[in-house]
């Protein structure tokens, strides 16, 4: 970490703070262009993979310390918020893996872009080598993509794909309001999309640009200050996952009880009119 300032400190002292907002490419594949940001992800998706298969081995009933720690609170806590949105257990735990894996994933990421190497202490072809996976829009808009699509397949196997998608269409069919408004809502599907990617993307960007600049006031004593924000922006880091994960949440949440509602009210109507018979 203090390397990596050192260099953006120096780099930054014959023209002002380094900061960049689009990924550079390193490398070619045949036609395939690599970028920093994409070498990067697969650096750390292979890091964490590794250490989550190292801490799986080390689950014991009687609880440890150490790294084993942070996931069991990190596993619990998701799943717990799952289980106050969907309100009931067993469908949190069934879900668990998938929210669990996106919040560590998004969490490390975060903390990983932070680490020495990352930034101007490296570069390939005139690009730095390394760059966070988070702060690429492209990205936190994979990531927002994947995310949305398994909300809708869950959404679809909780309810059907038929009653999943008359959700979106409330009223008569022969209203022209209601296909108006579902399509408004299916719209709305997909600006959820950009909306979780550009908050985590533009928070995770600007938090690199802060560093920078502190670390070109600070000079030769960069790492003093820029450790501070380099601090925070852990805590920002794991705040920012949990967002992601939280609304992501929230939105199968409200696809799922949606769906329990108008059963609710069919229900309902139906009981009433065997009644009145």
């Amino acid at each position: 970490m203090i390397l990596s300032l050192m260099a953006s400190a120096e780099a930054a002292a014959k023209s002002g703070p380094v900061v960049h907002i689009t990924p550079g490419e390193v490398f070619t594949i045949g036609s395939l262009s690599i970028t920093n940001s994409m070498l990067y992800a697969w650096f750390c998706s292979v890091l964490i993979l590794a250490l989550s298969i190292m801490v799986a081995r080390m689950v014991r009933i009687k609880p440890r310390g150490g790294i084993i720690q942070f996931y069991e609170l990190g596993t619990d806590f998701i799943t717990n918020l799952i289980a106050s949105s969907l309100g009931d257990r067993k469908k949190a735990i069934k879900y668990a893996p998938y929210f669990v894996s996106m919040f560590f994933f998004i969490t490390l990421s975060n903390w990983l872009g932070l680490m020495p190497g990352v930034g101007e202490a490296v570069t390939l072809n005139g690009n730095p080598a390394f760059r966070p996976f988070t702060a690429d829009l492209n990205g936190t808009l994979a990531a927002a993509v994947v995310s949305m699509f398994f909300i809708q397949k869950f959404a679809i196997a909780e309810s059907g794909f038929i009653p999943h998608l008359k959700h979106y269409f409330n009223g008569s069919f022969k209203n022209p309001m209601t296909w108006f408004l579902g399509a408004f809502e299916i719209l709305g599907e997909f600006t959820r999309i950009f909306s979780l990617a550009l908050r985590l993307f533009l928070n995770v960007a600007i938090g690199e640009i802060i560093i920078a600049v502190f670390a070109y006031l600070g000079a030769a004593a960069a790492p003093l200050t820029a450790l501070p924000f380099v601090i925070l922006e852990m805590l920002v880091g794991a705040l920012q996952a949990y967002i992601f994960v939280m609304l992501s949440v929230m939105y199968l949440a409200v696809a799922v009880k949606h769906h329990q509602q108008h059963e609710v009210e069919d229900h309902a109507a139906t009981a009433t009119v065997t009644a009145g018979a």
